[in-house]
């Protein structure tokens, strides 16, 4: 019996065919397929702006950067993310601090950040940037978070790394950030092996962005400090890095977004059919709201402690004793060493930890077959019994 995994990629002929192209091209990085991604990504998203680079946390980092966060300064962020969520602020050399979720979205709470802003309002430590995290796919309130930005003067970076393909209010996800970071590993809705998209709406922090990703380098002689002394001349005007996307990652990315309504629609399907399958278990389920769809990047479910005394240890080694890739998504960032050794300690944001002690991610992904998630489900059931 083969190993269902917890995720994987969906690579088809057209996208082996669309990477072999630039293989054969002049260009393998530096080329037209990174504008014509970029190009894609914004329209999909109904913004003038995209900047690729080689992943989402280096989206992440000149997101920050090109908001000037700096030393003295504060990031707030989910504590159930992925590192990267945090590790942004603290690469710029600011302070990072976190708010609480909600224990049924899982996103971060808004009434939490409410709380937390008033409270720094009249301690004179504001953030300067938010990046609430769109976990597993389901949008965050961003309307009202941006109500919140708006009031208290922080930027806001939506951490959209698992909402490709997501929408709320029946628009795509985005719009009411200052900046919006996608992800494509190999997991995501959409891959390009790795890679990462910034988002925006606003011209200079586009540009920004897209110097710092190459360097701080350009050859634009409208933003050069002195005139050029012939066609080889460049300037260095920032510090940048070496973040550019290649344009083999932004082929494949290229194939896989005309696929993506197909995907999503496949992770849907199976979405609903765990939602009917499972709803009699003693388990939390993820939610789904009216007005916002998730892109379904991940299955995460939740022992219901009030109606089992099973484990999330227990769960976890009975499915991966089936051959069936779970995984936990995600240890609370601030429980991390490093982030320890910063002054957090247990107890600091409870609901992101008593969802830690309870969650298991399980298989999801658009090949995934009727007899692969029926075995999920009766391991599932026998386990729970």
């Amino acid at each position: 019996m083969d190993r269902i995994p917890y995720s994987c990629q969906t690579i088809e002929e057209e996208d082996i065919a669309a990477v072999a192209a630039v293989l054969r091209s002049p260009f393998l990085t530096q080329g037209p397929e990174i504008a014509r991604f970029e190009q894609a990504i914004a329209d999909m998203h109904d913004a003038p702006h995209a900047v690729a680079v080689c992943n989402a946390t280096a989206a992440l980092h000149i997101a920050c950067l090109a908001l000037d966060l700096g030393p003295g300064d504060r990031l707030w962020t989910s504590p159930i993310s992925f590192a990267a969520s945090a590790n942004c602020g603290l690469y710029c050399g600011a302070t990072v601090d976190f708010v609480d979720i909600d224990p049924k979205t899982r996103n971060m709470s808004v009434d939490a950040l409410a709380n937390k802003l008033e409270a720094a309002e009249e301690a004179g430590t504001l953030p300067k940037i938010v990046v609430p995290v769109d976990f597993t796919g389901l949008p965050c309130d961003m309307a009202a978070m941006r109500k919140l930005a708006d009031r208290y003067g922080f930027a806001l970076i939506q951490d959209a790394s698992h909402a490709v393909g997501a929408s709320l209010d029946g628009k795509p996800v985005g719009r009411y950030a200052d900046i919006a970071i996608f992800s494509f590993h190999p997991v995501k809705i959409v891959t390009t092996g790795e890679g990462g998209v910034a988002v925006t709406a606003n011209a200079e922090l586009a540009q920004k962005m897209a110097l710092l990703r190459s360097h701080g380098i350009t050859r634009d002689p409208e933003i050069m400090e002195n005139p050029s002394e012939g066609g080889w001349y460049y300037e260095q005007i920032l510090l940048g890095f070496n973040y550019r996307m290649t344009d083999l990652q932004a082929a494949l990315g290229l194939s896989q977004l005309q696929r993506l309504p197909s995907m999503w629609q496949k992770r849907d399907e199976r979405t609903r059919r765990y939602d009917d399958r499972l709803a009699d278990l003693p388990l939390h389920l993820p939610a789904r709201a009216s007005d916002r769809q998730s892109a379904h990047h991940l299955y995460v479910i939740e022992i219901d402690e009030t109606r089992s005394s099973l484990t999330r240890r227990e769960l976890f080694d009975a499915l991966t004793s089936a051959d069936i890739g779970a995984n936990v998504h995600y240890i609370p960032i601030h429980l991390q060493p490093h982030y320890r050794r910063l002054g957090f300690t247990p107890g600091d944001f409870p609901a992101a930890e008593a969802y830690y002690r309870r969650a298991v991610t399980i298989p999801l992904f658009p090949r995934m077959t009727d007899e692969e998630q029926d075995r999920v489900i009766d391991c599932l059931k026998s386990a729970l019994s």
